[in-house]
């Protein structure tokens, strides 16, 4: 056979059959090669998760001593002992962390999947492009997959990937299958790794479709509170996640010039995904600016709140985050509901094929408390047609659903200080001590709780004299509801690849003290206040604060002396005293991506399928921390899962015990703190840094002297290093009224010593703690657990020995 050599066309080569199979060819401005782990499958990257478990020990808190999870059971697994299937009580708890993980997992990625068709049906298959300041575009993909995508098609390979492993990690859960409850909590790791793609390609999806901001600083700021909902116009609420209905709500009144007869708010993280449509730099396929025009009702623990007060006339909700009593709670007030995606339908029926104005008649003249609608579009139509139309015919409900003085006196007497009600009320608010000072004409307790209060409405479940107490709630805060108008910035995106290049040298030296994350729920321990004074206090100390969700939404609804919110006080940048929000729980992702960026932008490591490396170093170098304050649903056990695993230390709230697990470091095992030296492979033993990867806190005060702490890495330098334990102490001293009995532990130095405490601190080391001091030169002569050296390289991996001794 004649063989061609060089150039030639198809048309040259004669009775030749071509099978062309699948091409990939990456293009060439992507010059890194391919890690070792594209696709980590479920054991590929045990060996690194060992690393994890291996020094944060799993601590346990079983909620009961038995297993019911197969019709064996119950097994009592008290002691020593196993169930049926051969189980014990450890391995039973890390099986119900993985299924609580999954849970979570499931619902970003199902979000993405769902995201992923109605993009590409309505916009198309999109560039994907993040502007010419985001060069690493996909971080969490390129990691874990090992792809940069193109466009917006490309994530279904991503998504492809998810949902395989959700399947292989849901099947370790059957009875008789993993008996490890540390395999299961590598399980664990891995379905929270999962859940860190699925939330990023979530994001990746509407930021280019919706054109949102592309990692802007000075996004825009939107209206959030409930008073911000003009109660002149017809007041449509979109409740969830996924914003795609909620959208086309906008767009319909947008272009049917509908905006001086309704508002559209939304509550949880839909709310915060429709202020962030229109602000971006991208391709225009939506209304430009259009997201300002959208208002933040708030996060998911004022929903109650807000029906209760009856300030919308319909409601449409998506997905996740949804309290399943919503169609009870507008049915009973006449707010007609509609339903808009698969996961939540309530047994209505699906009227999606009806015509529209049939579906509004039923709707408007309460023929039906709610429908199903699962074409956004439509549902867009019928929800802002059914608001403007329900509105009027709901006036004399509206009137009736507000208590008046008569009726909010009587419920008061009716009160018999059972103390029922104080006993399931999660943070506790002593409910009887509220009446008896109403009772006497004294609402400044209503008040002072209304923001504590976290809207479960467990205590009318029990109140024996079926007292409606979240009514009463409102009653006495009718004001304040009426006045809550605050400013929030809109949800900013992704880390700029150029903000990680100023400041990738100070978080690892530890110039800049820290990244801190607030992240989670609704469910604070003592209000949403607490969100604004964590958010403050470490912006005012230097630190990057980002945050996301819920407590993004919380923070904003406090102000300074001069009525600027935290938003208005400080700018939106990824740098030192600054406060970023990069948008709802999905975008989440982009706190991972930053981490990830510091890696491979500032100390240019391969990221791409190289995932063990990438956690290994944000691990030892990077000082960030994220706290899930709020935390309640199972998407927060996956987010702090995910976090973990990429080397990022979680703080949890007191509810949190409830997850059953924690992973607690032992500072009192130097074995536990040995690490590699890259430079020549020597083990070295560190201070505990970080102590903990996951720890629960019983108070803000507690956790925020925790987040400092778990700030510390190993590569500190020493001025780093000072910097951090100044504002360790510092926090201690201001809230404990001392130092922290650990300091000693953290110094390696004399120049890091906090200056305000150095000469006392000095005499401590050697009176109490035994080092040797040199007076005249103000030297450490002996005592740290090893000296400072500012180019250790510490790392937890072999393969990163550059020359072995």
């Amino acid at each position: 056979m004649a063989k061609l050599e060089g150039s030639f066309t198809v048309e040259d080569m004669k009775n030749v059959q071509i099978n062309i199979g699948a091409v990939v060819k990456e293009e060439e401005e992507w010059d890194q090669p391919m890690g070792p782990f594209p696709k980590p499958q479920i054991a590929t990257l045990r060996d690194w998760d060992f690393k994890i478990l291996n020094r944060y020990r799993i601590f346990y808190a079983p909620a009961d001593d038995t297993c019911t999870l197969c019709t064996f059971g119950p097994c009592d697994l008290t002691g020593n002992k196993r169930g049926a299937c051969g189980i014990d009580m450890a391995g039973t708890c890390g099986k119900i962390v993985l299924v609580a993980c999954l849970m979570g997992t499931c619902a970003h990625t199902a979000h993405g999947r769902h995201l992923y068709h109605w993009t590409l049906d309505k916009f198309g298959d999109m560039k994907f492009d993040m502007g010419t300041d985001i060069l690493v575009t996909a971080p969490l993909t390129e990691t874990i997959i090992g792809i940069r995508p193109k466009s917006l098609k490309d994530f279904g390979k991503a998504l492809e990937y998810c949902e395989e492993q959700i399947t292989q990690l849901l099947a370790a859960t059957h009875t008789g299958q993993e008996g490890s409850y540390v395999d299961f909590e590598s399980k664990a790791l891995h379905a929270g790794m999962i859940d860190s793609l699925g939330k990023e390609i979530c994001d990746m999806l509407q930021i280019v479709a919706y054109n949102m901001p592309r990692g802007d600083p000075n996004a825009p700021l939107v209206e959030i509170g409930m008073g911000t909902l003009d109660q002149n116009k017809a007041v449509l609420i979109a409740y969830g996640h996924n914003l795609a209905a909620g959208a086309e709500a906008m767009f319909y009144t947008e272009t049917n010039n509908l905006w001086d007869k309704v508002d559209i708010g939304g509550v949880c993280c839909t709310a915060i995904d429709l202020t962030r449509i229109g602000e971006g730099m991208g391709e225009k396929k939506v209304p430009d600016m259009i997201g300002t025009k959208a208002k933040v009702a708030g996060a998911v623990g004022w929903w109650r709140k807000m029906v209760r007060a009856g300030i919308m006339d319909t409601v449409m909700v998506d997905e996740q985050c949804v309290w399943c009593d919503a169609l009870k709670d507008c049915e009973e007030r006449k707010i007609p509901l509609i339903a808009t995606n698969d996961k939540i339908l309530y047994g209505l029926k699906d009227r999606t094929n009806d015509p529209v104005d049939e579906i509004v008649d039923d709707l408007v003249n309460f023929r039906v408390p709610g429908v199903v609608i699962l074409d956004p579009v439509k549902a867009g139509e019928v929800g802002v047609k059914t608001a403007i139309a329900v509105k009027p015919k709901r006036a004399d409900i509206r009137n009736r659903i507000v208590l008046t003085e008569d009726e909010f006196k009587k419920l008061v007497s009716s009160c018999t200080k059972c103390n029922e009600c104080a006993f399931v009320c999660p943070p506790h608010i002593r409910i009887s001590n509220l009446m008896e000072e109403a009772a006497k004409g004294n609402l400044e307790p209503f008040s002072s709780t209304y923001e504590v209060c976290v809207g479960c409405g467990r205590c009318e479940q029990v109140c024996r004299q079926n007292i409606p107490i979240l009514k009463m709630y409102e009653y006495a805060n009718r004001e304040y509801i009426r006045n809550q108008k605050f400013k929030m910035r809109a949800g900013r995106g992704p880390i700029r690849d150029t903000e990680i290049r100023a400041v990738g040298a100070p978080i690892v030296l530890g110039t800049i003290p820290g990244v801190i994350a607030l992240v989670g729920c609704s469910n604070y321990p003592n209000g949403t206040k607490e969100c604004y004074d964590i958010a403050k206090e470490f912006v005012d100390r230097g630190y990057i604060v980002v945050t996301t969700g819920c407590m993004a939404m919380d923070m904003s609804l406090y102000t300074d002396a001069e009525g600027k919110t935290i938003w208005e006080q400080y700018p939106g940048a990824f740098d030192g005293r600054n406060i970023c929000n990069v948008g709802s729980c999905v975008a989440n992702a982009h706190i991972h991506g930053a981490a990830i960026k510091v890696a491979t932008i500032f100390a240019h490591r391969n990221h791409r399928a190289n995932y063990d490396d990438i956690a290994d170093y944000i691990l030892s170098k990077v000082g960030a921390c994220g706290i899930a304050w709020g935390a309640y649903s199972q998407k927060a056990a996956s987010i702090a899962t995910g976090v973990n695993r990429i080397g990022v230390p979680v703080v949890v709230q007191p509810h949190s015990v409830i997850y059953r697990r924690a992973f607690l470091g032992r500072a009192d095992l130097p074995e536990d703190w040995m690490v590699i030296d890259a430079r020549d492979g020597s083990k070295v033993r560190i201070e505990p840094a970080p102590e903990h990867m996951l720890y629960v806190a019983e108070t803000k005060e507690e956790a925020m002297l925790m987040m400092a702490k778990l700030c510390f890495r190993p590569s500190d330098n020493s001025i780093g290093r000072m910097i951090k334990l100044t504002h360790y102490c510092d926090i201690s001293m201001k809230y404990f009224g001392k130092l922290p009995d650990d300091w000693p532990v953290y110094v390696r130095h004399a120049s890091e010593l906090p200056l305000a405490w150095k000469d006392q601190m000095m005499k401590e080391l050697e009176e109490k703690y035994g080092w040797k001091i040199d007076w005249k030169a103000k030297k450490i002569v002996e005592g740290p657990i090893r000296p400072a050296d500012v180019s250790f390289d510490p790392t937890n991996i072999e393969r990163k020995i550059r020359v072995r001794k």
